[in-house]
Formats: structure tokens, C-alpha cells, sequence
């Protein structure tokens, strides 16, 4: 697959965007973003920002807002033009992470150790510009748009699943979701077909040894000693065990144990998570993850106890959904601005999205020297450059018009 990204043009946000959608919308849209960014909320935490989005899409006049999967919105657009049997989801995630800020913007969030690190902040604020524009111009198309906007994409349980279960895909023809990307020049979309994010896996266990005094360990068995084997043969499973064009991430994320200075600890938890491509990695992983760590803990004596917790699939795009964000990306910022790029390692609860349904997962890139846009998601100094909003609310909306314009059978 051709990789254009070296090739990329500078500036593509200062240029013009073609779009239709009204400016006071586009104008408002940065207000939301920079309310929400003031003031996150963590996973399944979301109250005031339900609340908040709530009030800003009645303010638009639109009237079908139902609360979902604890605490989003679903909104329904229907069409009043042309009929079609068409209905489309788009899904904007608004939760935000445990993260102490150090952006340095003056909107910079109000509540200590919470911040909107990952962009979700600018996905719900493109969400409401979408619904705002198509409320507003329901006259030209038929058919249905569902705007989700989805809690608690960060953490468990995802929201992804609660929308799946809660039967807000089983009526849909398909679904799409944009995510900010800081690592290319702002205001390009990137997307290809087929795999595009990693499921993941979570995995906690628990080293059992046997406390000792620190000046005679072999009075006991050490744990943390036993642990840090652990970790170390982890990452062989990846770099030897896996061919390197067949995705697998195996990251140890957390390590806990220990008392005291003068004792050899008796017992040590260790956090991780599980990254990989496909199902049958998947598999493989889970059983060789269970494999070296029983393995070790016996060879030295110790024991431990391992939950591996399954968590969100991939995210697939379908290859007729990829050509729909591509032709409507094109239109709305130019050829030169959309990029035939790969996927990434992250996960995303989208997955139960495409899993689903036929779907596209599409990245708004966002990276601008001169506003500080620069830093990577989940970092305390990130930043988003509100520029290219607009390029992503537009795609969003050209391509929501394009799917509802083709009948389905």
C-alpha cells in the first residue's frame, strides 16, 4: 500500500474548505469544543457534558434526542427531501482521561486531573456541527443520520459495546467515526480500507511469592525478582514470536508490590494490555502470555494468579465506505489533502461499530507548529488546532449527504 505521507504539502489548514455548512454553526462548534475541553469528565462519568450537548443541539431546534448507554445522546436527523430508506450512524466520543493538564490554553480544563488529552472534545463539538447543519438543511435529502455521541470510549465498560447492545446499530445501514491525528500537517484526512485499529485486551495478575527478610532472601521467594522476569520474557513473544507484519503490541503498564525497605516481598500485581491485528494473534497471544507466566512463577518457585480481560475488536473499514470518506474528503479540501494511510496501533471501542455494521474510521490530521499542536494524544501538553475542525465537520456532513443520495436494496 502507497504511504503518501512524506509527500505531504504544508498549510493545508489555512486553505480554503469547501463547505456548506453555516458559519455560525462553525463558529459555535469551537465555543462546545473549548466549554467541553474546560470542563471534562472522566468514562462513564459524563453528566454535565450529556446535560451540556443536550442543551446546545435543543438550541438548534432539534428535538429527537434520546439519552444512550448511560451517559450520550442519540440524535436522529430524517431528511424531509428526496425519500430513501437509507440510515447512517455517526458516532462522537466525549469522555475524557485522567491526565493533569499542562496545555497552557487559556480554556485549559477546570477540573484537577481530568483532561480532554485525546480529542474527544473536538469529535463532539464536529458531532454538533454535523447534526446542527443537517437539522438545518433536512429540506435537500431523505433518509436518517444518527449522531451518537458515545461516553466512555476510553475505559470500561466502553460505551462502544452498551451502543451495541442497547440496539442502536440493528436498524442502520452503516456507521462513521473521525479522530484527531497529531502526527501530519493539520487539516488532511487519512484513511484506507481494512484493518485499521487493534483490539485490546487488558490482563492484571498477581505474583505470588513468600515474604522473607531483605538480608536472607532465600529464606523466601522475591516476588518482585519473579516480576521482573515477567516483564522481560513478555516482550520476546512480540519480537520473536510474531511475525513483524502481523500486529501485536504486549505493553506492561503497571507494576505494584513491596512494603518495606528491609522486606523481600511476598506478593506483586502486574497490569498490562494485550494489542493484536487479528483474532487468531489474538488467541496466540493470550495462550503465551498465561504460558510464560505460569512458566516462570514455577521455575522459581512461586505461583500467580492471571485475568486476562477480553476488550474492544478491531476496527475494520469497509472498502465502499473508505471510497465514501475519501470522495467526500476530496471535495471538501482538496485531492491533495487525503492521504492513503495505514492504520495505527490504538484501540477503539468503534470496533463494535464495525463489527456490526459496514464502517469507516477516518483521521483528521491536526498537527500545527504554530498554535502548539505538536504533542501526541494522551499527552498533558496536547493541543488540537481548531482550524481543521471544519475539514472533518465538513467530510462528516458531505458524506453523510452522499450515503442517504444512493437507495439501499
Amino acid at each position: 500500500m502507497s504511504n503518501p505521507e512524506g509527500e505531504a504539502t504544508a498549510d493545508p489548514a489555512g486553505s480554503a474548505v469547501a463547505t456548506d455548512i453555516d458559519a455560525g454553526i462553525l463558529d459555535q462548534m469551537i465555543e462546545i469544543r473549548r466549554h467541553l475541553h474546560r470542563n471534562p469528565e472522566l468514562s462513564n462519568r459524563e453528566v454535565n457534558t450529556q446535560r451540556y450537548l443536550r442543551q446546545v443541539l435543543a438550541g438548534r431546534g432539534i428535538a429527537d434526542i434520546r439519552d444512550v448507554a448511560g451517559h450520550g445522546l442519540a440524535v436522529d436527523i430524517v431528511g424531509t427531501g428526496k425519500p430513501s430508506n437509507r440510515k447512517l450512524v455517526i458516532r462522537a466520543d466525549i469522555d475524557a482521561l485522567p491526565i493533569e493538564e499542562k496545555s497552557g490554553v487559556d480554556y485549559a480544563s477546570g477540573n484537577p486531573g481530568v483532561m480532554h488529552a485525546c480529542g474527544h472534545d473536538a469529535h463532539a463539538s464536529m458531532g454538533f456541527a454535523v447534526a446542527a447543519h443537517l437539522h438545518q438543511s433536512r429540506a435537500d435529502f431523505g433518509g436518517t443520520v444518527r449522531l451518537i455521541f458515545q461516553p466512555a470510549e476510553e475505559d470500561s465498560p466502553p460505551g462502544g459495546r452498551r451502543v451495541e447492545e442497547e440496539g442502536l446499530l440493528d436498524d442502520v445501514d452503516a456507521a462513521i467515526c473521525v479522530h484527531v491525528d497529531p502526527y501530519t500537517p493539520s487539516g488532511k484526512v487519512a484513511v484506507s480500507s481494512g484493518p485499521y485499529t487493534l483490539a485490546c485486551d487488558t490482563f492484571d495478575a498477581v505474583v505470588i511469592g513468600e515474604a522473607a527478610h531483605a538480608a536472607k532472601p532465600y529464606e523466601g521467594v522475591d516476588a518482585i525478582a519473579v516480576a521482573c522476569s515477567m516483564v522481560g520474557e513478555l516482550q520476546k513473544i512480540v519480537s520473536r514470536e510474531i511475525d513483524p507484519y502481523d500486529p501485536l503490541v504486549i505493553s506492561v503498564t503497571g507494576i505494584n508490590g513491596g512494603s518495606a525497605y528491609n522486606v523481600i516481598a511476598g506478593k506483586v500485581a502486574l497490569r498490562g494490555t494485550i494489542r493484536s491485528g487479528s483474532d487468531a494473534t489474538r488467541e496466540r497471544a493470550w495462550r503465551r502470555v498465561r504460558a510464560i507466566l505460569e512458566g516462570i512463577a514455577a521455575s522459581h518457585g512461586a505461583s500467580v494468579e492471571l485475568d486476562i480481560h477480553r476488550g474492544e475488536p478491531g476496527v475494520v473499514n469497509d472498502g465502499e465506505m473508505t471510497e465514501l470518506i475519501v470522495a467526500s474528503a476530496k471535495s471538501c479540501a482538496g485531492a491533495d489533502n487525503v492521504l492513503n494511510t495505514p492504520g495505527w496501533t490504538i484501540a477503539d471501542d468503534f470496533g463494535y461499530y464495525s463489527e456490526k455494521r459496514p464502517s469507516v474510521y477516518f483521521r483528521l490530521r491536526i498537527h500545527n507548529e504554530e498554535v502548539g499542536s505538536v504533542y501526541p494524544l494522551h499527552h498533558p501538553r496536547f493541543r488540537v488546532d481548531e482550524a481543521a475542525l471544519k475539514v472533518g465537520a465538513a467530510t462528516l456532513a458531505s458524506a453523510a449527504i452522499r450515503f442517504l443520495s444512493v437507495q439501499s436494496d
